[in-house]
């Protein structure tokens, strides 16, 4: 059975659908990626096989690569939401695992680029746990 997974932007602007397996998903401590998802690490889904169709909001979808690296993000003009990208010249789909909608059954295959990990991001088991909002 192929794989469908739905997702969007915060806002609903930007809806999409894709159909196919991700082959990977990584955790990734990368500077570049702590700055693009503004946390400890960037949560990313890869496919060279998977496809994207936008159901709605595709002219809000914003492109942004920092020149001289493979470091790409797309994202929504409204909300700033990570969105899925097409890169290496349309043979990678990458999506950012936060921006589906539905479950996902696959858990993170590894942590990388973990020698750039942010010095806050060790240890953290022992931290207070909370289901909702702190008092």
């Amino acid at each position: 059975m192929t794989e469908k997974h739905s997702g969007s932007c915060l806002c609903g602007s930007v809806r999409f659908e894709i159909v196919g397996a991700f082959e990977h998903f990584f955790l990734c401590h990368c500077g570049r990626c702590r700055k693009g998802s503004g946390s400890a690490h960037g949560a990313n889904l890869f496919s060279t096989d998977a496809r994207i169709t936008w159901l709605s909001g595709e002219d809000k979808v914003s492109s942004f690569a920092l020149a001289g690296t493979r470091h790409a993000r797309s994202f929504c003009v409204a909300c700033g939401a990570a969105l899925p990208s097409i890169q290496d010249e349309g043979k990678l789909l990458v999506t950012p695992a936060g921006g589906l909608d539905g479950p996902l059954p696959k858990r993170p295959d590894a942590h990388i680029n973990v020698a750039s990990r942010a010095d806050w991001d060790c240890a953290l088991e022992d931290l207070a746990a909370f289901e909702g909002l702190p008092d």
